[in-house]
């Protein structure tokens, strides 16, 4: 086994250093629940029965008899959402390959699944950070039931899966899986897609045109097939060993999603107490497998969002992850995959240059990934890379390729196309923020330029459309924030910054907002804590001041006196009133959210001093 990289290893001493206290809190939770177990032994007769009354006879026996499991679902279907319409007929199968193991399964309830690629720009997508949270909660009450031996979990995108995730963790006394249904088959390319989206922001092709383009790339049931959060979600779940090896990018309806779906059934169901394997979910993961979590995320170029994700879902296991542990991965990771918005390739394309199995043998085999880290498997994460393959209509496990497929895709480390990850740190007198680097190119991590504030990225297409924009421009986009309006993402400014930028002209973004998770090019100082709403150093930024964004040296500041800059007023009128599409509705939220480091959750207490 590969002694695992001096850095990965004192990143992962840090975390385990700080996390002490609430560690501790956690496993004292969790030994409690592990002494209740079969959880359904503590229900009445009265409740018992009211748990099965609608099962049919054989599994209502089951269910009294306590010696087999009974697996809860949690499903995030709806049939809105591309990504999640083929789970629609998921619970049945489910039920039906775990009755072939003399178990049961009961929905145990369903969840929001919001689609942020429709609320893009809208109102409603104030509520998508929101949801998050709120999909932790629901998952909490269904569970609560005490009627389940394991769960399964049925979600993708980028929400839901934190989302679920957290639950887990609070139920980590229980087995769990996750079971995806996988990618959309690959559409139009995405640069075509990127190109008409930039002639639609410049007014050269109308609405016909861009509606043409879209629906030929997001074309059919599966997830989106660029490497924004959802896939992102699907590349960290295998790298923590909670989702079968090589199964995320197997597209919908196959034999092969078949034979995956039921093995992940014939797996939770060994990792029962009553299995033959127990393996409870407070026994898979640790601060190992969250280091491992960044470390396939930076190496693949994913989504700025599991920034935030990340630190909340830790949080629920009492792991205390912060921005310099990304910072300090991202210097010793190198990026091995170019999938759009970091290349032109999108996730069919990188699943079949060799995939997960090919990344995390690379990255294992240079000592950046914990190999002793557990998995669902029941084996090490050193064994835990492999390639699903079908064999006379049977599941069977491959090696994977021992060499990338395509290296325009997928690359060994002794190849990397960046020595470094995608993500990195910017901290100065703005606060501290993240920058997403392996889409934007050399020359363009550098910008020094005026200001031009907005309350709004609906205020940007105005000042394009004027003209005003033709220059050198770091376009401040502030209240955008977790408290100001729940933390949308910010899609509407790419294809106008993209267009400046190919017009010449020196152009970044600074935000305390969200881009989307599959931003690229323009430089976008994105997350910025603390935000405007909560008094953050953004607010005192006004219209020309220069601002100097180096992501190569990790610089963020507002260049103006010191003196001055300690004077001046942080304004305060640009918050949103949170009113329509239901956002009145989680006004608790935006009052007592923490801040976008600390994960952006209503969910935990703040651990800052």
């Amino acid at each position: 086994m590969t002694e695992v990289h001096s850095t990965v290893a004192a990143v992962t001493a840090e975390i385990v250093a700080r996390s002490r206290g609430p560690r501790s809190d956690f496993k004292a939770l969790i030994d409690v629940n592990r002494s209740l177990q079969p959880a359904r032994k503590q229900l009445s007769c009265g409740n018992l029965a009211h748990g099965f009354a609608a099962c049919g006879a054989e599994d209502k026996q089951r269910i009294k008899l306590m010696n087999a499991a009974n697996i809860g679902i949690v499903t995030a279907y709806n049939d809105m959402l591309s990504a999640h319409q083929p789970y629609a007929d998921y619970p049945e199968k489910i039920k039906g390959y775990l009755r072939e193991l003399g178990s049961t399964a009961q929905v145990a309830g369903g969840v929001p699944a919001m689609c942020d690629g429709v609320t893009q720009g809208q109102a409603g997508m104030e509520l998508s950070l929101f949801s998050r949270d709120n999909i932790a909660q629901a998952a909490a009450i269904a569970l609560s039931h005490q009627m389940f031996d394991g769960v399964a979990f049925l979600g993708i995108c980028d929400k839901i899966v934190p989302g679920l995730f957290i639950a887990a963790m609070r139920f980590a006394h229980l087995p769990s899986i996750f079971i995806p249904a996988g990618p959309m088959p690959s559409g139009i390319p995405n640069k075509e897609k990127a190109r008409v989206r930039q002639l639609f922001a410049e007014g050269k092709v109308g609405r016909e045109e861009l509606l043409e383009v879209e629906s030929a790339s997001y074309h059919t049931a599966g997830t989106c097939t660029f490497y924004g959060t959802a896939n992102s979600n699907q590349m960290v779940l295998e790298a923590m060993g909670v989702q079968l090896p090589g199964s995320s990018f197997v597209n919908p309806d196959t034999p092969l999603r078949e034979a995956l779906t039921q093995e992940a059934c014939q797996l939770l169901n060994r990792a029962t107490a009553q299995g033959s394997d127990p393996r409870p979910m407070a026994d898979v993961i640790d601060e190992r497998s969250f280091v491992n979590a960044i470390v396939a995320l930076l190496a693949s170029g994913g989504s700025t969002n599991l920034c935030i994700h990340l630190v909340a879902m830790a949080r629920a296991a009492g792991i205390l992850l912060n921005w310099n542990d990304f910072d300090a991965l991202s210097k010793v990771v190198p990026l091995l995959a170019r999938v759009y918005p970091n290349g032109q390739a999108d996730i069919n394309h990188f699943h079949a240059a060799g995939g997960t199995a090919y990344l995390f043998s690379q990255l294992l085999a240079a000592g950046l990934m914990h190999a002793d880290a557990q998995t669902i498997l029941g084996v090490p994460m050193a064994e835990f890379p492999r390639e699903p393959q079908l064999e006379n209509g049977k599941l069977r496990w491959g090696a994977g390729v021992a060499t990338s497929l395509d290296n325009n895709v997928l690359r060994p480390v002794a190849e990397a196309f960046d020595s470094e990850g995608g993500l990195r740190l910017l901290q100065g007198n703005l606060g501290r923020s993240v920058i997403k680097v392996s889409a934007v190119s050399e020359e363009q991590r550098i910008v020094e330029a005026p200001a031009l504030v907005l309350d709004s990225q609906h205020e940007l297409a105005a000042k394009f459309d004027a003209g005003e924009l033709n220059r050198d421009v770091v376009v401040v986009v502030r209240f955008q924030g977790p408290r100001a309006n729940g933390m949308p993402e910010l899609h509407k400014l790419t294809p106008l910054l993209g267009s400046l930028q190919d017009k010449g002209y020196r152009v970044a973004l600074v935000t305390d907002g969200r881009m989307s998770g599959a931003s690229g090019r323009v430089p976008a100082a994105i997350h910025l804590s603390p935000e405007a709403a909560a008094g953050g150093a953004i607010g005192k930024i006004r219209d020309g001041d220069m601002i100097r964004l180096d992501a190569n040296a990790g610089v963020l500041d507002c260049l103006v006196d010191a003196a001055e800059w300690r004077a001046r007023e942080v304004f305060s009128s640009g918050i949103d009133d949170g009113q329509g599409v239901g956002r009145e509705l989680f006004a608790n939220f935006r009052n007592t959210i923490s801040s976008a480091e600390e994960g952006a959750s209503v969910l935990f207490p703040s651990e800052r001093r």
